[in-house]
């Protein structure tokens, strides 16, 4: 593979979780028709951004994978328009209950899921309640031409996430996130360390990134978007604001990426034998 066309969508989210569905999959409809070959929903959205608060009721929202509507229709989407759809969802497992996705393939099968590592706990953030850490360990994916690698919405700001998928063969890495202010500090605008973050694992890895967030106000709580796809010099290639709602599309050049990756000497000069100190739990 050369070039990839991908793409990050951007929408608001309600409680009627059928029309959310249905939003997303006229995106992705939109999206395809633009000639995007992997196409990146937000986070978690069936419905609204849950985690806000701790109701045990949201419980109830969970599915085993097989039976998750959001995975259901990103199936049949997938099969019919042949291509590649990551889709988050809540996951049930028995008595466990995961923030995963599922990587769909364009046969509309999953080719594997990913749950997400890496939880956080704090106002309007109240993941900790609902999640257990994910177990699967980072995971990349042979498609399109490519390796896709994909974490969910905190791990992305870690950059041991991205490195780590990269040294898994990674050549871009796709991050849906729920994102927005922060009710303990109305002040406190994270929308560009959120962008400024992934941009510093593009560069550091010299490999392309693709954000998707969700946008709107949800119990006083507004989500920032700010969705973007970005080449591997952290260049933006699309981009949306904090309102708009739609699909961002752009062309990667893989072989490019790959040609300065080397270049640049970054995976060559690594010293893991003095990182030793990175995996001390202390």
């Amino acid at each position: 593979m050369t070039k990839l066309t991908v793409a990050a969508l951007q929408l608001a989210f309600t409680e009627d979780r059928a029309a959310n569905i249905a939003n997303v999959s006229d995106l992705v409809r939109e999206a395809a028709g633009k000639g995007a070959e992997v196409i990146l929903p937000p986070e978690l959205f069936e419905g609204p951004y849950f985690c806000r608060v701790e109701d045990e009721d949201q419980f109830a929202t969970a599915r085993p994978t097989a039976q998750h509507p959001s995975v259901i229709a990103m199936q049949a989407l997938a099969a019919e328009l042949k291509l590649w759809i990551p889709t988050s969802f809540f996951e049930l497992d028995g008595q466990h209950h995961y923030n995963s996705l599922a990587m769909i393939n364009p046969d509309g099968k999953i080719a594997g899921i990913y749950r997400k590592s890496h939880i956080p706990d704090g106002p309007g953030y109240e993941e900790k309640f609902y999640f257990r850490p994910g177990n699967t360990g980072f995971k990349v994916w042979e498609g399109a031409g490519t390796t896709l690698g994909v974490g969910i919405c905190w791990d992305q700001w870690y950059p041991e996430v991205a490195r780590s998928m990269m040294l898994m063969g990674a050549e871009i890495l796709f991050y849906p996130t729920a994102i927005g202010t922060e009710p303990h500090d109305p002040e406190l605008d994270t929308s560009r360390l959120w962008r400024r973050a992934m941009i510093g694992h593009a560069v550091s890895n010299v490999v392309p990134i693709v954000a998707a967030n969700r946008i709107g106000t949800e119990g006083g709580q507004r989500f920032y978007g700010h969705s973007f796809i970005c080449d591997e010099r952290g260049d933006i290639l699309a981009e949306f604001g904090a309102e708009e709602t739609g699909v961002l599309v752009a062309e990667v050049d893989l072989t490019s990426a790959k040609k300065h990756r080397a270049a640049f000497g970054f995976f060559r000069d690594r010293r893991p034998e003095l990182y030793g100190r990175l995996v001390k739990d202390v």
